[in-house]
């Protein structure tokens, strides 16, 4: 759920920009489909954790000046851009950790070292690569499509924009292409009153970002894991600056695709209302796909090993009717797996004076150390 958050954050930050005032809103994010919907719904049968993760996360956000809070009905974050601190508050244990912008920096720096390490280990101790591994190139592309389409969302006239981002892999033997995506359908208004105070405080975040891990040993490691990065940030910031209004309404979807064919977006391709996505391949099908296997694996070492499934060839499931909605479904199972779909909705804006005690931890609440700090 915070990478939904944070994608809705980050589209803040790239946005245009004018005065500034108190602000509040209310988000609301639930995962509506994919693959990891189906694990959730198994593992919340034996775990109430998970069950819970299916259910929709509502926040309130505020912002006044340099202070940034989200409060839901668990957890509290409060980013101080003066003091460079993120908190987390534990509503349920009265508990809160405190971590600096230079500590999380070098945290995310020990992890990637602890990273390489294990990966020099690995010929030693690991079966060799999957063969075509190594002849995989890695590309990152970007792209904004303004569909044209317009909606009514919660009251407020919207416009469509179609959001794509690929880390694209092709196997330079044979030209076959697979992907790890993530498609954003955006429903944008053209203005709300006062939201300027998020994309001002969401700029000044980002600067913030920017200056501690510049020139960091871990910007040369990002480097080094992919070469394209840097180029790929500049294709990203161009393109989001053709995004026109604010996200008051997204649909987003992470996954993985084959034949370099983008995420198809949630408007133009929606899941089964019978599933939560398409089907998983089978054994015999994933053992049939080595060339697209080999793509995933090159994609996935890239990503730090995050599991990335295979590509194409999705096991059938019933003829549907014959129309053009199940028609796009049908197309899209065979080159796409949706391993993810959120949805994230904003309503409630308000630019009345916020009460600082709202941007602060409650009295009484204990502080902890952060797990990042505790790691070896």
């Amino acid at each position: 759920m915070k990478l939904c958050q944070y994608g809705v954050l980050g589209l803040s930050m790239l946005l245009p920009m004018s005065g500034l005032a108190d602000f509040q809103y209310q988000e609301t994010t639930q995962i509506t489909g994919g693959s990891m919907l189906g694990l959730m719904k198994m593992a919340g049968r034996f775990s109430h954790q998970a069950k819970d993760a299916e259910a929709a996360t509502v926040s309130t956000v505020y912002v006044r000046g340099n202070r940034m809070a989200r409060i839901s009905e668990h957890s509290m974050e409060i980013i101080d851009l003066d003091k460079e601190t993120i908190t987390n508050v534990n509503l349920d244990k009265h508990t809160y950790t405190e971590m600096t912008f230079e500590q999380m920096r070098q945290a995310i720096e020990q992890a990637m070292q602890q990273a390489k390490e294990k990966q020099a280990e690995q010929p030693a101790s690991t079966p060799a690569p999957q063969q075509g591994q190594d002849n995989v190139q890695l590309r990152f592309t970007v792209k904004v499509r303004n569909t044209g389409a317009s909606k009514q969302v919660s009251g407020l006239n919207t416009s469509e924009a179609i959001l794509t981002m690929q880390m694209e892999g092709t196997d330079t033997t044979n030209g076959q292409k697979g992907a790890f995506a993530m498609t954003n359908d955006l429903w944008l208004a053209p203005d709300i009153p006062g939201y300027d105070e998020i994309r001002e405080f969401n700029k000044k975040f980002a600067e913030k970002m920017g200056d501690i891990f510049s020139g960091s040993s871990l910007s040369s490691s990002m480097q080094g894991l992919q070469p394209n990065a840097s180029q790929g940030m500049s294709d990203m910031v161009k393109e989001v600056s053709k995004l026109k209004g604010i996200p008051v309404l997204q649909v987003m979807r992470m996954g993985v695709t084959a034949n370099g064919e983008p995420l198809p977006a949630a408007s133009e391709a929606p899941l089964p209302p019978s599933s939560s996505g398409p089907q998983m391949p089978s054994a015999g099908e994933v053992a049939q796909q080595s060339t697209s296997s080999a793509v995933s694996s090159a994609i996935s070492s890239k990503l730090g090993g995050f599991g990335l499934g295979s590509f194409g060839h999705k096991k059938k499931a019933d003829p549907p009717p014959d129309d053009a909605t199940n028609a796009q479904q049908e197309q899209a199972a065979q080159t796409a797996n949706v391993l993810m779909e959120s949805q994230t909705a904003l309503t409630s804006f308000s630019s009345v004076p916020i009460d600082p005690e709202k941007l602060s931890v409650p009295a009484g609440f204990t502080q902890v150390q952060p797990p990042q700090q505790g790691m070896k």
